[in-house]
């Protein structure tokens, strides 16, 4: 156990946790049909890890480095943002009709977390750098 988080590896990919949180999305499409939830909250949720997802991607085209200080911070605020963003529009949609918000905000956190836990175990389970 020592050295697990002080040993360097690569950065994993992002097509595998993007895939698992789609895959959330997708699979509570016949959840709601079948439970009667309100549908505008899952395609909310649809809609911003869409959103979330392709800044991400036009994110990670960006160079970084000590060669390219200003993308690196832009790429730094741009991932805040990409949080800060969806949580603003949640709580936006939550205060104006609590149904849709709270439905939204359980699809897109369950495909946040599955992401999150997929990405972590890339990470961890994956070679060690130099």
């Amino acid at each position: 156990m020592p050295g697990l988080l002080s040993t360097p590896r690569p950065v994993p990919g992002r097509r595998a946790p993007a895939l698992a949180g789609a895959a959330v999305v997708v699979l509570a499409l016949p959840v709601f049909l079948i439970a009667g939830f309100p549908l505008g909250g899952w395609g909310l949720a649809a809609v911003l890890w869409l959103a979330g997802e392709a800044l991400g991607l036009w994110l990670t085209r960006l160079p970084l480095g000590a060669d390219h200080l200003g993308f690196s911070g832009f790429v730094a605020l741009g991932h805040s943002f990409r949080g800060i963003g969806v949580i603003v529009v949640l709580l936006a949609v939550t205060v104006a009709n609590r149904d849709v918000g709270i439905a939204a905000l359980a699809v897109y956190a369950f495909a946040y977390t599955l992401s999150l836990g997929v990405s972590l175990v890339e990470y961890f389970g994956g070679e060690r750098a130099g």
